[in-house]
């Protein structure tokens, strides 16, 4: 993957009247990326896409794509195709007349039209079903044919609006590397819109949270959900505990954190007296009290099985704090039993946005 800017999303606002739909959105990414563009309905993700797409012109800002100011083109002049989440096939149309359809409409001649439409479905997994009707294929199949048609014309960047929201969880996991084979495969820069925090790990190269039209946080899925920049990206990204607190000093690179279950020293830059919070991931408590971090004694309130573990909800004895956490799957955690939490020091993330 070249770092050079692929995609330039430069100040980018939309507004409709009264309602800011994106706000002065800025990013930067490089070829052969895979961005996965995550947050729930109302955050903007949406919008985005279709204004990187040109199916809706920003306010103000500019996009940019290989180079090229693509801001005034409409969606047919620009280097991008489009895979909607309910696919926009032809019914009328052959699978290979569907696929070759962009073609046809960029005046490709019949017989090239053809052989490109036949290497694309065969891209694909399809290269025997382009004399089929699409009412003959499956869900699953179909999906693979929107890609086809979408990859054919050889954009620079393929747009995908939540492509596998419609698809039952066993197909959408065999779908997921699937995409990410291909993107791999072509060499392309994919942008994904979800709101499937799972689906975002699994496929992205640059995780790009979102939330009231702005950018929460952007970065590998890993560094993303181990250590969140904001209160909103570690809820939105997985579950975590959060423990509200107050900042009594500070010197570079660390911070001591006062909470209601005690103080803690944490890696992090932040301001002597600004308001904070620690965030700690479920899988990274330890209920035998056996980390460097003691988080307090506490109370199961509930459990739930959830096949590799128990998910538990705890609540610590003093300062009502509540953890989540999971247990092993081999015995059952019983209702008001008493545990000892810890954690080790890295596990402890500062944020104070």
């Amino acid at each position: 993957m070249s770092d050079r800017p692929h995609l330039v999303v430069d100040r980018i606002r939309k507004a409709y009247r009264d309602v800011v739909a994106l706000a002065d959105v800025s990013l930067s990414v490089g070829a052969g990326s895979y961005v996965v563009l995550l947050g729930p309905s109302g955050s903007g993700k949406t919008t985005l896409l279709s204004v990187i797409g040109g199916f809706t012109v920003p306010t103000s800002g500019r996009i940019e794509i290989a180079g090229q100011d693509v801001t005034a083109l409409d969606p047919a002049a620009r280097p991008t195709t489009t895979v909607f989440q309910d696919y926009a096939l032809f019914p009328h149309m052959s699978v290979a007349n569907n696929v070759g359809f962009g073609l046809r409409v960029r005046g490709v001649p019949g017989a090239e039209r053809l052989k490109r439409a036949e290497a694309a479905l065969e891209m694909v997994g399809l290269g025997a079903f382009g004399s089929r009707g699409i009412h003959e294929m499956s869900g699953g199949q179909r999906q693979r044919v929107a890609l086809a048609r979408a990859l054919v014309v050889e954009p620079e960047i393929l747009l995908l609006d939540e492509p596998l929201g419609a698809l039952d969880l066993n197909l959408r996991r065999q779908m997921q590397d699937e995409l990410l084979a291909l993107q791999k495969r072509t060499g392309r820069s994919f942008v994904h819109v979800t709101h499937d925090q799972e689906e975002a790990m699994a496929l992205a190269t640059l995780v790009v949270v979102m939330n009231k039209g702005r950018i929460e946080d952007a970065g590998p899925p890993s560094r993303v959900y181990a250590r969140p920049a904001t209160r909103f990206t570690a809820a939105f990204m997985g579950e975590s505990t959060q423990i509200e607190g107050k900042v009594v000093a500070s010197q570079a690179g660390a911070a001591e954190v006062e909470t209601a279950i005690g103080r803690f020293s944490v890696a992090g830059e932040a301001a002597a007296g600004s308001a904070a919070a620690l965030i700690v991931r479920p899988e990274n408590i330890r209920a035998d009290g056996s980390g460097a971090v003691f988080l307090g004694a506490v109370r199961i309130r509930e459990a739930v099985f959830q096949g590799a573990h128990f998910r538990v909800i705890a609540e610590a004895e003093t300062g009502g704090q509540t953890f989540v956490l999971r247990l092993p799957p081999d015995a059952a955690p019983a209702e008001g039993a008493a545990l000892m939490l810890s954690c080790r020091p890295s596990d402890l993330v500062l944020v104070t946005a």
